[in-house]
């Protein structure tokens, strides 16, 4: 059975043996075309059939002679030529078709590289535009610069030799003004007696420059003269003019300056006279200016300087934890006062009001105190021990107003005292804020006390009224305690050491407050998280309740 071809609709020419080997034939062109076409990409430019694609009159002859040879072949193969002829028709149009094809690849291929070097050529160039823009840009801004810091240096230079020019201006008027004193006074000497005498009282002041303000020094001087009334005198320095002049005579050293050629140097009961007033009374610097005839700034380079100058040299002498005979002195004091053994100080935590500071400001902020007077305030701590005189042996200054009682007392150095063992068979009397520890003593604070612990509390109260009475003089002595201070806070505990030394110093002297001037503690009392700190605490502070109630010494005002 004959099958119809595909290409012309003829059926094969010869037998089934012919026509499967033209189909045979034809699949085999086929194979040779598709990998061809695989391969034209890998193939050399010198390969035969680029050569044939690249010469049109080679392929052409080439062409002529394959149908030469095929017509030779058809005449010798007889009957089957015409179909043969007709298949190699076929394969050329093929080939022609193939070789386009080629020939368009090859082309879009060059043009895509011709592209592609293009584009990498447009951004080379780009790339080094901005490079010169970045290079000029850069080199602007370094002259900019420095031509500006040619500027500056020279208006510095102008300035030096300004302020150089006008130093010798004034050191020269100053020495023209002592050569013209000095012949005004030999002039005055060879003339009348009297004008002598008159120019020598005046050569006897210090002759002031004439840039400096004229202020008035009245009162200093009247306060400063010899019979200034002593109780005039203690009411402004809340002292005595001797424990005045113990003082001055200890901090001469420290805060005397020299006198220089143009300006004599503030004397050094003046300074320490600045100091104690501005704490005596906290009165704002201007007001402590008009005061002492001084400068503003002045005034408050001395109060820093005098404290300080307090703090390094008188705190030790007389802001000290007791030695061993004084603590045995406090603990015999304190028994025969109350009963309670062992004591050897009472314990106490105020607030000093503070301006709400620039950093931390919650961590400053009194809640307790905005709360009872409807006013925001901030605050630090004053944490102090005092002893039986009143005096304080410990203090521990500065710690944020937020902070509870329990917590500053575990952040002082009296905590770390006492974990290195230096309050072995020793207590410190404290309030409920306090937790109860192996050397802090606390009153009783549950509900339904028996009458043992109401006696051990009332005792307990009258040992702690001591540390509060010493604060409530403290705050009534230095005004500068009980309203918001213009120091610095980082110079406050500076000031309030300062104030706790002065303090003892009067104390020790019997240098007594005036009823006038008494102060209120207002301070509001925390509750510590875990009351509780030690079981043999609780037995021993139970014991001493049992013997006071036992020995007589319990109180009886709870009846």
């Amino acid at each position: 059975m004959y099958m119809r071809s595909p290409s012309n609709g003829r059926p094969p020419s010869g037998g089934g043996g012919a026509g499967a080997a033209a189909g045979s034939a034809g699949d085999d062109d086929f194979a040779f075309y598709f990998s061809f076409l695989q391969d034209t990409a890998a193939a050399s430019v010198t390969s035969p059939l680029a050569f044939a694609l690249d010469d049109p009159n080679a392929n052409a002859a080439g062409m002529t002679n394959g149908r030469r040879r095929k017509q030779r072949g058809a005449a010798d193969g007889g009957g089957a030529a015409g179909e043969d002829e007709e298949e190699e028709v076929k394969k050329e149009g093929k080939k022609r078709s193939i070789a386009k094809l080629l020939t368009s690849l090859a082309a879009l291929e060059a043009e895509e590289h011709a592209d592609r070097a293009g584009a990498a050529d447009a951004s080379r160039r780009e790339l080094a535009l901005l490079e010169s823009n970045a290079d000029t840009r850069s080199q602007a801004m370094m002259d900019y610069y420095a031509k500006m810091e040619s500027s500056f240096d020279a208006t510095a230079e102008s300035e030096a030799a300004a302020r150089s020019k006008r130093s010798r201006l004034a050191a020269s008027a100053a020495a023209a003004a002592v050569v013209a004193g000095e012949e005004a006074a030999a002039s005055s000497a060879s003339g009348s007696p009297s004008r002598a005498a008159g120019q020598g009282q005046g050569q006897g002041r210090h002759q002031r420059r004439l840039w400096v303000k004229d202020r008035s020094h009245a009162w200093w001087d009247q306060c400063n003269s010899a019979d200034y009334p002593e109780e005039e005198f203690r009411r402004a320095f809340r002292m005595g003019r001797e424990t005045f002049d113990m003082i001055c005579d200890a901090l001469g050293s420290s805060v005397a300056k020299e006198d220089t050629m143009l300006r004599a140097a503030i004397p050094v009961r003046q300074r320490v006279a600045v100091c104690i007033w501005r704490l005596a009374t906290g009165e704002p610097l201007r007001l402590v200016s008009k005061r002492f005839g001084l400068g503003i700034s002045t005034c408050h380079k001395l109060v820093l300087e005098v404290c300080a100058a307090i703090k390094s040299v008188l705190m030790p002498r007389f802001l000290q934890w007791p030695d061993e005979s004084a603590a045995a002195r406090f603990k015999e004091t304190f028994e025969r006062s109350s009963g309670v053994p062992g004591v050897i100080g009472a314990m106490y935590t105020t607030h000093i009001p503070i301006i709400a500071p620039k950093i931390s400001v919650a961590a400053y902020f009194n809640r307790r105190h905005t709360e009872r007077n409807q006013k925001t305030s901030y605050s630090i701590t004053l944490q102090g021990v005092v002893g039986p005189d009143g005096a304080f042996t410990d203090v521990c200054i500065g710690w944020p107003g937020s902070m509870p009682d329990d917590q500053v007392l575990e952040k002082s150095m009296l905590h770390q005292r006492a974990a290195a063992g230096m309050m072995h068979e020793s207590w410190l009397v404290g309030g409920a804020s306090y937790p109860l520890m192996d050397w802090v003593l606390v009153p009783y604070t549950h509900p339904n006390l028996t009458w043992t612990q109401h006696g051990f509390n009332e005792k307990v109260c009258e040992l702690r009224r001591v540390a509060v009475e010493a604060f409530a003089r403290l705050k009534a002595r230095w005004a500068c305690l009980q309203k918001r201070t213009e120091v610095k806070l980082q110079d406050l505990p500076v000031v309030l050491g300062a104030c706790c030394v002065l303090h003892n110093i009067c104390e020790l002297r019997g240098e007594e407050v005036d009823p006038a001037i008494r102060c209120e503690l207002v301070d509001d009392e925390t509750t510590p998280e875990n009351p509780l700190r030690s079981e043999t605490a609780k037995r021993a502070r139970d014991n001493i309740a049992h013997n006071l109630l036992h020995r007589g010494f319990g109180g009886t005002t709870f009846f």
